[in-house]
Protein backbone atom coordinates (compact mmCIF):
# COMPACT_ATOMS: atom_id res chain seq x y z
CA UNK A 1 0.00 0.00 0.00
CA UNK A 2 1.13 3.54 -0.71
CA UNK A 3 2.00 6.14 1.60
CA UNK A 4 0.69 8.97 -0.82
CA UNK A 5 -2.40 10.10 0.94
CA UNK A 6 -0.43 10.26 4.08
CA UNK A 7 2.68 11.79 2.62
CA UNK A 8 -0.08 14.61 0.95
CA UNK A 9 -1.87 14.97 4.26
CA UNK A 10 1.19 16.04 5.72
CA UNK A 11 2.47 18.13 3.65
CA UNK A 12 -0.52 19.78 3.48
CA UNK A 13 -1.23 20.42 6.78
CA UNK A 14 2.83 21.56 7.43
CA UNK A 15 1.93 23.96 4.18
CA UNK A 16 4.75 22.49 2.26
CA UNK A 17 5.47 21.46 -1.05
CA UNK A 18 7.61 18.28 -2.80
CA UNK A 19 9.34 17.18 -5.83
CA UNK A 20 10.21 13.84 -7.18
CA UNK A 21 13.58 12.87 -9.11
CA UNK A 22 13.03 9.53 -10.47
CA UNK A 23 14.98 7.07 -12.40
CA UNK A 24 14.08 3.26 -12.25
CA UNK A 25 10.72 3.97 -10.96
CA UNK A 26 9.98 6.41 -14.40
CA UNK A 27 7.44 8.90 -12.57
CA UNK A 28 5.84 6.47 -10.47
CA UNK A 29 6.17 8.52 -7.29
CA UNK A 30 4.96 11.32 -8.80
CA UNK A 31 2.54 9.60 -10.32
CA UNK A 32 1.31 8.03 -6.94
CA UNK A 33 1.18 11.47 -5.31
CA UNK A 34 -0.82 13.04 -7.81
CA UNK A 35 -3.43 10.41 -7.75
CA UNK A 36 -4.33 11.61 -4.60
CA UNK A 37 -7.08 14.40 -4.43
CA UNK A 38 -5.64 17.74 -3.32
CA UNK A 39 -2.08 16.78 -4.52
CA UNK A 40 -1.73 20.11 -6.95
CA UNK A 41 -1.75 22.03 -3.20
CA UNK A 42 1.50 20.27 -2.88
CA UNK A 43 3.20 18.49 -6.07
CA UNK A 44 5.63 20.94 -7.74
CA UNK A 45 6.46 18.71 -10.80
CA UNK A 46 8.84 15.83 -11.06
CA UNK A 47 11.64 14.68 -13.36
CA UNK A 48 12.21 11.28 -14.76
CA UNK A 49 15.94 11.26 -15.22
CA UNK A 50 16.60 8.03 -16.91
CA UNK A 51 20.30 8.54 -18.28
CA UNK A 52 23.19 9.19 -16.60
CA UNK A 53 23.37 12.68 -18.94
CA UNK A 54 20.14 13.65 -17.33
CA UNK A 55 20.70 13.20 -13.86
CA UNK A 56 23.91 15.69 -14.68
CA UNK A 57 22.27 18.45 -16.91
CA UNK A 58 18.76 18.42 -15.59
CA UNK A 59 19.36 17.94 -11.76
CA UNK A 60 22.67 18.93 -11.48
CA UNK A 61 24.63 15.61 -10.55
CA UNK A 62 28.13 15.76 -10.74
CA UNK A 63 29.74 14.02 -13.59
CA UNK A 64 32.84 13.26 -11.62
CA UNK A 65 30.33 11.34 -8.87
CA UNK A 66 28.86 9.35 -12.01
CA UNK A 67 32.10 8.73 -12.93
CA UNK A 68 33.37 7.54 -9.26
CA UNK A 69 30.29 5.17 -8.49
CA UNK A 70 27.80 4.92 -11.60
CA UNK A 71 24.29 5.80 -11.23
CA UNK A 72 22.90 3.20 -8.44
CA UNK A 73 24.72 5.00 -5.32
CA UNK A 74 23.10 6.55 -2.54
CA UNK A 75 25.37 10.19 -3.06
CA UNK A 76 23.78 9.96 -6.64
CA UNK A 77 20.31 9.26 -5.03
CA UNK A 78 20.76 12.41 -2.42
CA UNK A 79 22.41 14.67 -5.12
CA UNK A 80 18.93 13.65 -7.24
CA UNK A 81 17.00 15.01 -4.57
CA UNK A 82 18.84 17.63 -3.63
CA UNK A 83 18.96 19.29 -7.37
CA UNK A 84 14.79 18.11 -7.88
CA UNK A 85 14.52 20.20 -4.31
CA UNK A 86 16.13 23.06 -5.46
CA UNK A 87 15.18 23.09 -9.42
CA UNK A 88 11.69 23.07 -8.33
CA UNK A 89 11.55 24.93 -5.77
CA UNK A 90 9.94 22.87 -3.30
CA UNK A 91 10.48 21.73 0.27
CA UNK A 92 11.41 18.36 0.16
CA UNK A 93 12.83 16.59 -2.72
CA UNK A 94 12.43 12.52 -3.20
CA UNK A 95 14.89 10.44 -5.30
CA UNK A 96 14.86 7.28 -6.72
CA UNK A 97 17.61 5.09 -8.83
CA UNK A 98 18.62 1.30 -8.74
CA UNK A 99 18.46 -1.31 -10.94
CA UNK A 100 15.20 -3.05 -11.46
CA UNK A 101 16.69 -5.74 -13.42
CA UNK A 102 16.13 -7.89 -15.43
CA UNK A 103 20.62 -8.23 -15.41
CA UNK A 104 23.27 -6.69 -12.91
CA UNK A 105 23.74 -3.03 -14.04
CA UNK A 106 27.04 -1.13 -13.28
CA UNK A 107 28.37 -4.33 -10.86
CA UNK A 108 25.14 -3.48 -8.56
CA UNK A 109 22.44 -6.32 -8.09
CA UNK A 110 19.36 -6.91 -9.61
CA UNK A 111 17.14 -5.07 -6.55
CA UNK A 112 20.01 -2.88 -5.05
CA UNK A 113 18.01 0.45 -4.93
CA UNK A 114 18.51 3.79 -3.59
CA UNK A 115 16.13 6.39 -2.38
CA UNK A 116 16.57 9.90 -0.76
CA UNK A 117 14.88 12.72 0.95
CA UNK A 118 16.00 16.13 1.05
CA UNK A 119 14.63 18.81 3.14
CA UNK A 120 16.08 22.13 4.81
CA UNK A 121 17.49 20.37 7.43
CA UNK A 122 19.50 17.94 5.14
CA UNK A 123 19.26 15.02 3.14
CA UNK A 124 18.86 11.38 4.31
CA UNK A 125 18.83 7.98 2.36
CA UNK A 126 18.02 4.31 1.97
CA UNK A 127 19.29 1.17 0.65
CA UNK A 128 16.90 -1.19 -0.26
CA UNK A 129 17.50 -4.72 -1.66
CA UNK A 130 14.00 -5.92 -3.19
CA UNK A 131 13.21 -9.08 -4.34
CA UNK A 132 11.34 -10.29 -7.37
CA UNK A 133 10.53 -8.70 -11.35
CA UNK A 134 11.20 -5.73 -12.52
CA UNK A 135 7.35 -4.41 -11.81
CA UNK A 136 7.90 -5.88 -8.10
CA UNK A 137 10.80 -4.29 -7.62
CA UNK A 138 9.36 -0.54 -8.62
CA UNK A 139 6.59 -0.80 -6.97
CA UNK A 140 8.68 -2.07 -3.83
CA UNK A 141 10.66 1.15 -4.55
CA UNK A 142 7.43 3.94 -4.43
CA UNK A 143 6.07 2.39 -1.50
CA UNK A 144 9.07 2.47 0.68
CA UNK A 145 10.49 5.90 -0.57
CA UNK A 146 6.81 7.25 -0.16
CA UNK A 147 6.69 5.23 3.56
CA UNK A 148 10.17 6.73 4.86
CA UNK A 149 9.20 10.17 3.22
CA UNK A 150 6.19 10.40 5.84
CA UNK A 151 8.38 9.33 8.58
CA UNK A 152 11.00 11.42 7.83
CA UNK A 153 8.64 14.36 8.06
CA UNK A 154 6.87 13.52 10.67
CA UNK A 155 9.92 14.17 12.85
CA UNK A 156 11.47 16.48 10.86
CA UNK A 157 12.08 20.27 11.96
CA UNK A 158 10.34 21.38 8.65
CA UNK A 159 7.05 20.10 10.16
Amino acid sequence: MSGAPELVALLTARGLTVATAESLTGGAVCSELVSVPGASLVVRGGVVAYAADVKRAVLGVPQDLIDAVGTVDARVARAMAEGVRSRLGADVGLATTGNAGPDPSEGKPVGRVHVATAMADGTTDWVLDLVGDRAAIRRGTVDALLSQAVARLTTSADS
